[in-house]
């Protein structure tokens, strides 16, 4: 991965957009993550599509620990 370090909240309307770019001598495939006022887009070229599944399998397992800590937070009465 190339330096960039960046921060932002998954909301529950997060969009996201898969676009691919074949018609060029370096064909590639932009991944963009969005919401209102922020974008990120992840450009992965040919030979990196084992690091896109992991990368969906990290995103399953961080979906997996917010399932369980809803599950184990207590409820809060008002």
């Amino acid at each position: 991965m190339k330096s960039l370090t960046t921060s932002a909240h998954i909301e529950p309307d997060t969009r996201f957009r898969v676009t691919e770019f074949s018609d060029s001598t370096d064909p590639f495939v932009s991944l963009r993550i969005g919401g209102d006022f922020v974008e990120i887009a992840l450009i992965a070229t040919p030979g990196t599509s084992e690091t896109l599944r992991n990368l969906a399998a990290a995103a399953l397992e961080a979906a997996d620990a917010l399932d369980a800590l809803n599950t184990d937070a207590p409820e809060v009465s008002a």
